[in-house]
């Protein structure tokens, strides 16, 4: 039985100095790997307009952002300029995509939804798509 304790106690001993032994790489060596771009902005549902029971206001968007649900998270956001980037049948400036640019005004209700204001009202068809909420301007 003292055998096998002195055969670990050994082992333990050569690791101890092989660790020691070791080269330190430094992290930026070796291959370049590319990283993913960083995304500069938060995704939000566009889920329809301002509306009473009876009127509908078009030119204000309610959007509800992505990890945002309560009224406190909301300032933040304020000011922050929004993107609904959409594809078209014709090209136009060497693209078929195109965009409506608008800004967020206020929040609405008490769950994180806001109210944001477009240079054109965003089309009906619009209702449940992806909206862009840029993280510029900063107000930090």
């Amino acid at each position: 039985m003292t055998d096998v304790k002195d055969n670990k106690t050994e082992k333990k001993k050569v690791s101890a100095v092989s660790n020691r032994s070791k080269k330190v790489v430094p992290r930026n060596a070796g291959p370049k790997v590319k990283a993913q771009p960083v995304r500069l902005y938060v995704k939000a549902a566009f889920t329809g307009y301002r509306r009473s029971l009876a009127n509908q206001r078009e030119g204000q968007a309610i959007l509800k952002i992505e990890g945002v649900s309560t009224r406190e998270e909301v300032p933040f956001y304020l000011g922050k300029r929004v993107a609904y980037i959409y594809r078209a049948e014709k090209i136009k400036q060497g693209s078929k995509y195109r965009v409506i640019w608008g800004r967020i005004q206020r929040a609405h209700g008490n769950n994180g939804a806001v109210r944001a204001h477009f240079r054109k009202n965003l089309p009906g068809r619009a209702m449940g798509a992806t909206v862009r909420v840029m993280l510029y301007p900063s107000t930090i």
